[in-house]
């Protein structure tokens, strides 16, 4: 190490040249670097700010005893908007050229006596910026993964309300959520482990879905979207992601077109979760659709509707007696010759009127499941629709 005569000789020198290599070290940027010319003004003054300040840094490093004192952290001058301008590759970037030009400025500008002691200091410095670059970096990163937890909470909490209107989905976009063809609310348990939250979305995009989640209390709320637009495509996705939720049921509500009206799709979701486990063996994901009795049951109006006015009234509507034949059909214990006998018909023609009841309602009257289904809907049918 040099005595404190030579290095405040040797800091004179080397502060008579600093000037010189921040203008050489900024040539060099903006001969590299063609991002560095995109740059506005502002931020272009900004880098300038970083590459003196490493440069004057490392001076006053040198002089005051290099190791001795503390190091100074070059990027505190710097404005909080240049972190987030330039992606760490790019600060990479403009430290290497930077420490590669100070060591180029020290082997053409000063004596050769002191070139041995200022590269391995150098080297020194640069790997302490390093750090701090890193440590600025990895400091942004967690402050922005704060704010995007709370920024999607507060939009998973506003789709949840029904408040998701244009800023929401403004609000969603910078979360990267792109506005796909059809979404679904799924809701669950949440998970024991938060690592399964990023797991979560990982599956997710690489299914290349769209996808926003949160949790409310001890429940996961996910906003799933893609190029789907059915029930079935919503579940055939959804079941793919099931093993991030809690042990409990997964619910799929309805799919919406837009984050608008996701609204109902969380309703759907909320109703069917608090009702799914008056179904033993439903499966996981479940629809909310193929919970409408459970939930008709437990209270929920628009429930209840769904089965009068999307289930009953196109059969009693239907001018094939499709009511008579299933009242008949459950009152004689479900045997299709004794339906016949009761109303004076061919058994043939039973069993296509019950074809016809599953192809406008989709639930087949032999299905136990089914056949629940269709009983429940004749129930809540006539008391709501008829006077």
């Amino acid at each position: 190490m040099p005595t404190g005569r030579t290095r405040a000789a040797m800091s004179k020198r080397l502060a008579a040249a600093a000037a010189s290599m921040t203008t050489a070290a900024l040539t060099q940027i903006t001969d590299r670097y063609p991002w560095f010319s995109e740059l506005d003004a502002n931020n272009r003054a900004s880098v300038t700010l970083v590459v003196r300040a490493g440069v004057d840094g490392f001076l006053d490093w040198f002089r005051g005893g290099a190791g001795s004192v503390e190091q100074p952290n070059i990027f505190a001058s710097a404005p909080r908007s240049l972190m987030r301008q330039l992606t760490l590759q790019q600060t990479v970037d403009l430290i290497r050229t930077t420490v590669e030009t100070v060591e180029e400025q020290i082997s053409s500008q000063l004596p050769r006596s002191d070139r041995p002691t200022l590269t391995m200091a150098v080297l020194h410095y640069s790997r302490e910026i390093a750090f701090d670059a890193a440590e600025v970096y990895a400091r942004a990163a967690e402050t922005r993964g704060a704010w995007d937890a709370r920024l999607e909470a507060l939009v998973m909490d506003a789709v949840v309300r029904g408040d998701a209107d244009e800023s929401v989905v403004s609000r969603a976009s910078t979360l990267g959520w792109h506005s796909p063809r059809g979404l679904a609310v799924v809701l669950g348990d949440l998970p024991a482990r938060d690592a399964s939250l990023r797991d979560l979305r990982g599956a997710a995009a690489r299914r290349g879905l769209d996808i926003l989640a949160a949790g409310q209390g001890p429940r996961l709320v996910v906003l799933l979207g893609g190029d789907f637009t059915t029930e079935e495509e919503a579940l055939a996705h959804a079941s793919g992601l099931t093993s991030y939720f809690g042990a409990g049921p997964v619910v799929v509500g309805t799919v919406v077109p837009d984050l608008v009206e996701a609204v109902v799709s969380a309703r759907a979701a909320t109703s069917g979760r608090r009702a799914a486990s008056a179904w033993v063996d439903a499966p996981r994901p479940v629809s909310a659709r193929a919970l409408l009795p459970e939930r008709a049951l437990a209270g929920d109006g628009h429930a209840r509707r769904e089965l009068a006015h999307d289930i009953y009234l196109p059969l009693a509507q239907h001018t094939g007696d499709l009511m008579r034949t299933l009242d008949a059909y459950w009152a004689t214990g479900t045997s299709i010759e004794a339906t016949a006998r009761r109303l004076f018909i061919h058994a043939n023609t039973v069993r296509y009127r019950l074809g016809r009841v599953e192809d406008l309602t989709g639930y087949a009257p032999s299905d136990p499941r089914g056949g629940y289904v269709l009983r429940l809907a004749g129930t809540l049918g006539r008391l709501l629709t008829e006077p």
